[in-house]
């Protein structure tokens, strides 16, 4: 076969190999969902369905990552329901604490290294803003630390009272207690609290469940930065409310009580400012600052109508089905 090229198409090409050429570079979105979001799916290819053809499978859809606000109405739910905190303050100098240093025989070298230590909160806050309320005992060392300068942060994660027991066995225990239970030589109470084989992966028969086995590091927290603000309550009744809502959380607190003859103790409120979220996975969960007045904003109504994952008997941790249903165990 013979091929002929037009000296006018020779010239094109020459022309546009000597002109350079210019690359746009593609915006990325302002406010990227989380941290850890997996890229957007590429656009399906542009043609009519089949009749017989089944659309994107539950797990798909159903991975859609939270927003800030639903993260915030999750951790108001985990507020409510978490009666421990980790506290986190720095040390001061030896300069700055002098005679704190004195009195816990601190050493030397610890000035400004941060120290993580748990204490008793509650949601006891009339205006219901997220402001955890706190016992401050003033010998305590967190308290000594803000006293003396440092800025505090308070760590809270979500325990779920019912975890998926045999999910957690499949992957955990030795071979030889695996056996046993598999020779029926273990036996377990079906009524355990933690057990919840009735909706493990295996249990149902449901083909949406993500094949992921369990993980801890699925499960949802936050650290909450702010400033402590001392509470005066404005009438006795408003103190007794404070004093029954906050031993209602911790009843051995009444021991320690402001007035109480062992330690010097008051009411304090943490307010506020920043929040950051750590809702589980990048790819199912969001992952981020949660706005203060988002936090601030949240009703009662809004996060007594969820469920945390585990908080009742039957885990539905990866249950695809139902997962943005109000009140679901999300």
């Amino acid at each position: 076969m013979k091929l002929t090229t037009s000296l006018s198409a020779i010239a094109a090409l020459s022309t546009a190999a000597a002109t350079p050429t210019s690359f746009s570079t593609p915006e990325l979105p302002n406010n990227p969902p989380n941290l850890f979001a997996n890229p957007p799916p590429p656009p399906p290819p542009h043609r009519p369905l089949d009749n017989q053809e089944q659309p994107s499978s539950p797990q798909q859809s159903a991975l859609r990552i939270p927003t800030s606000y639903e993260s915030a109405v999750l951790g108001r739910r985990i507020l409510a329901l978490t009666p421990l905190a980790t506290l986190s303050t720095v040390f001061p100098s030896a300069a700055e604490g002098e005679d704190a240093h004195a009195l816990e025989r601190r050493p030397q070298d610890v000035g400004g290294v941060p120290v993580g230590l748990v204490d008793y909160i509650a949601d006891c806050g009339p205006e219901e803003e997220g402001n955890p309320t706190i016992l401050a005992i003033e010998i305590a060392t967190s308290f000594r630390n803000v006293e003396a300068g440092s800025n505090l942060s308070i760590g809270v994660n979500w325990v779920p009272p019912y975890p998926p027991a045999k999910r957690i066995r499949s992957h955990h225990g030795s071979l030889v207690s695996r056996l046993r239970r598999w020779l029926g030589w273990d036996q377990e109470d079906d009524d355990n609290n933690n057990n919840n084989d009735n909706n493990d992966d295996d249990g149902g028969g449901n083909n949406n469940r993500d094949p992921v086995p369990y993980s801890a590091a699925n499960l949802p927290r936050f650290s909450l930065l702010g400033r402590l603000e001392d509470i005066t309550p404005e009438s006795e009744s408003q103190a007794e409310a404070l004093q029954s809502c906050f031993l209602g959380y911790h009843p051995d607190a009444r021991y320690w009580l402001p007035g109480n003859p062992i330690h010097a103790s008051a009411w304090v409120r943490f307010v506020v400012t920043h929040v950051y979220w750590v809702g589980g996975f990048g790819d199912r969960a969001y992952i981020g600052w949660i706005p203060a007045e988002e936090w601030r904003n949240v009703t009662r109504e809004e996060w007594e109508g969820v469920r945390l994952p585990g908080e009742k008997k039957g885990w539905r941790e990866w249950d695809v089905s139902g997962a943005e249903g109000s009140g679901d165990e999300l």
